[in-house]
């Protein structure tokens, strides 16, 4: 559709139905979906077909740091998403242009790996193309723009989202949509490791990709295992908000990798690659030799998965009984392992830097033996996530917006789907 039956259409209600789907309301949806048609118009001048796409950003819910050791996870997409205007150039050349980022290029007969975009935007992008174009998929050249209200630096995984943003543009445009979404997610993954710098494992990009609430096994990374959890936290008189405590991951990727590292020289050391495989009796047998070798630190780290690991089962079988009440409780049990076994509450390179430290006292303060919080996501800064007994938000939000400023906590709910065409 061209620009002006675009804005014809978002003005009358024609995208209503999917703005409910994804967000819940439409009229602040009409409004943000124009002003970026808008904008794209302002930059691009094109007379060509424009389309929308969109990729949620996402919660975890249980499993922190258990991906990158083949855990399993539990985690939603949200109702926070990045999205993008898009059109074709007629030119071999990508232009992607995010709102308050100067523009990316990115030139399709060179997208091999330079080491100059590395930790920048457009290394995602460039990583994104090539996999795409290794899987046989003719790419044309596209001009793009995108506007997020995914928190930079919140845990909802900014940088998942945009990368399964490119990653159902180019699915949408190029490959009649036929690349699945857990193909999708780890082609984002292999940009983000490979071409952007920084280790992860999949489970921002699962999350980002397939949307809804959903249950991962990571056992195989090939072939993950998954289960779609139906559940709605408002039924049982709770509402799930995240609280951004001002800090910011960008300068955090070492803190992130010591994690991997460290988890990488136990499981080594217990005769396996990844933590997932280790026999955790063995574990417990050797603890004087590891500790020694490796640290008490990374000995923890250790006694952090296993436990954590298992606790997922427990909250996914607590969700589908509908013991919300345990679920809870075994939230308070991972964010209290976080705390002290996985140490990712705060950098020891900052350590007067503790918002998440301080986020969460002033939380189990508020609550008392009510509801649940806990470091949300990669850790060291951003957000922690709640569970507040919906009668008591009104009041929470104002206790810890005091804290941290106005706009802090953020409601959150669980969208359906991941990335989708807005059509």
């Amino acid at each position: 559709m061209r620009i002006a039956e675009i804005k014809n259409k978002i003005q009358n209600g024609g995208f209503d139905n999917d703005f409910l789907m994804l967000y819940g309301e439409t009229e602040k949806s009409k409004t943000r979906y124009f002003d970026a048609v808008c904008e794209f118009e302002k930059l691009f001048k094109t007379e060509n077909d424009i389309r929308i796409f969109s990729a949620p950003g996402r919660t975890e819910v249980g499993g922190n740091h258990t991906d990158h050791q083949h855990g399993c996870v539990l985690a939603g997409g949200v109702d926070m998403d990045v999205i993008a205007v898009v059109a074709l150039n007629g030119e071999d050349v990508v232009r992607v242009k995010s709102r308050g980022y100067d523009m990316d290029t990115i030139a399709l007969n060179e997208l091999q790996k330079q080491e100059k975009e590395i930790g920048r935007a457009a290394s995602l992008i460039r990583g994104v193309c090539h996999k795409f174009n290794e899987m046989g998929v003719k790419l044309q050249g596209f001009n793009a723009y995108t506007t997020s209200n995914v928190l930079k630096g919140s845990g909802l995984s900014s940088s998942a989202a945009f990368e399964v943003l490119i990653g159902n543009i180019l699915n949408g445009m190029f490959a009649d949509s036929k690349v699945e979404a857990i193909e999708i997610a780890k082609i984002g993954q292999f940009a983000e490791r490979e071409y952007f710098g920084k280790p992860c494992g999949l489970l921002d990009q699962m999350a980002s990709s397939l949307g809804g609430f959903t249950y991962a096994d990571f056992n195989d990374p090939s072939n993950p295992i998954t289960e779609k959890i139906d559940l709605d936290i408002k039924k049982f008189g709770y509402t799930l908000c995240v609280v951004d405590t001002g800090g910011n991951h960008a300068n955090l990727t070492q803190d992130y990798a010591d994690i991997t590292i460290e988890c990488k020289q136990i499981s080594n050391a217990l005769g396996v690659d990844f933590l997932r495989d280790a026999d955790e009796n063995e574990f417990y047998k050797n603890i004087q030799t590891l500790r020694k070798e490796y640290g008490d630190r990374a000995v923890l780290r250790a006694f952090h998965f296993f436990n954590e690991n298992a606790r997922v089962l427990e909250q996914k079988a607590a969700l589908k009984e509908g013991r919300f009440e345990d679920f809870l409780k075994l939230v308070n049990a991972s964010g209290q392992s976080s705390y002290d076994y996985l140490q990712n509450l705060y950098s020891t390179s900052a350590v007067k830097e503790q918002g998440l430290s301080l986020a969460i006292a002033l939380t189990k303060r508020f609550l008392g033996d009510k509801g649940a919080c806990r470091v949300h996501g990669g850790g060291f800064a951003g957000t922690i996530q709640c569970y507040i007994p919906t009668e008591m938000l009104t009041d929470y939000k104002t206790m810890i917006e005091s804290a941290f400023g106005l706009g802090s906590c953020s409601v959150l709910t669980i969208r359906p789907v991941g990335g989708y065409e807005v059509k």
